[in-house]
């Protein structure tokens, strides 16, 4: 089983189980997470996705061997039908998802975590765009999203020259939310997910959806965006919920409906 799913309350972990190869990706793998992320979206009982790996890495990208192997799926289908809908999936589902990065984070593996929500890493994790080292470009939305993160030059740098950035460096330039200790990095994470599980997940969904589409829009365009997204918000059963239990000096109990 290359993926463990497991449901605590409302939270979804999903765990990548190659440890033996740092959590590389094949195929199996890939459409795996992308099976998981779908029933994930659909379940109104999750309310928030964490992804993790098994061991000591969070995922080293792609596995070479199966790249490499004459009777494997060439590059093109690899970025195509594994990575591409892995990274769309996680940008579209309207629900909070984490990257919990126990590990090293390498080229897709480093890419797949930026591409989520919030990203928490182990003071023990390392994230490299490794893709320089075998002469291949950044995929699985690195060129989009890196850029957006840590700047124009750092990270040109930082995928030309592979450099490993440690999990304290990549929250400094905010690559990353934030380093976590070792020792309370896992109680930090469900800590997160579960807070995150309990609010007005609705409104969350509806967040990313407006910061999705800021990265094309103009400032007018946006502003309309957030008219059309706040009329659609106040119209939740959450809404309701969170300015009644205000008014009633109470604390609310969100549904994420």
């Amino acid at each position: 089983m290359t993926l463990i799913k497991k449901q605590v309350d409302k939270v979804c972990y999903l765990t990548f189980n190659r440890p033996t190869v740092f959590n590389s990706f094949n195929r199996e793998l890939a459409l795996a997470l992308q099976s998981a992320l779908d029933e994930a979206e659909k379940d109104e009982n999750v309310r928030c996705i964490v992804l993790t790996g098994e061991g000591k890495a969070f995922c080293a990208g792609q596995d070479l061997a199966e790249a490499t192997d004459p009777n494997g799926p060439a590059l093109e289908n690899i970025v195509r039908d594994h990575y591409n809908p892995i990274v769309e999936r996680l940008r579209k589902i309207e629900k909070p998802i984490i990257a919990a990065v126990n590990g090293v984070a390498a080229g897709a593996g480093a890419n797949i975590a930026l591409a989520c929500d919030i990203v928490l890493a182990s003071e023990a994790a390392s994230f490299i765009q490794a893709f320089s080292k075998i002469g291949l470009i950044p995929d699985s939305g690195g060129t989009f999203m890196l850029p957006r993160l840590v700047g124009w030059q750092k990270a040109s740098a930082l995928m030309m020259t592979g450099e490993k950035v440690s999990a304290v460096d990549a929250e400094k330039m905010n690559m990353i939310y934030k380093a976590l200790p070792v020792a309370t990095f896992q109680e930090e994470v469900e800590k997160m997910a579960t807070m995150l599980s309990n609010m007005p997940t609705k409104g969350l969904g509806l967040t990313k959806k407006a910061l999705n589409l800021s990265f094309t829009n103009d400032f007018t365009a946006q502003a309309d965006v957030e008219r059309v997204l706040q009329t659609e918000a106040g119209q939740t059963e959450d809404f309701k919920e969170g300015t009644t239990a205000f008014l009633e000096k109470r604390m609310p109990v969100f549904k994420g409906k």
